[in-house]
């Protein structure tokens, strides 16, 4: 398993072997919601996963 560190916190987050792209990892320390970016031989990038917030029909 690989190790990333958070962007937001620096705390190192765990990452699957087979993790993909789109897929939504959280922070252990401070909760962020992070999303894998790039998978590209063992390479990982992560990014601030943007939350859509429910629009209701407004």
């Amino acid at each position: 398993m690989k190790s990333i560190e958070c962007p937001q916190c620096g705390a190192l987050i765990d990452v699957p072997e087979d993790v993909v792209m789109g897929e939504i990892l959280d922070c252990p320390d401070c909760g962020t919601e992070l999303e894998v970016t790039k998978v590209s031989e063992g390479e990982i990038e992560i990014s601030s996963a943007e939350i859509e917030g429910e629009d209701w029909g407004e």
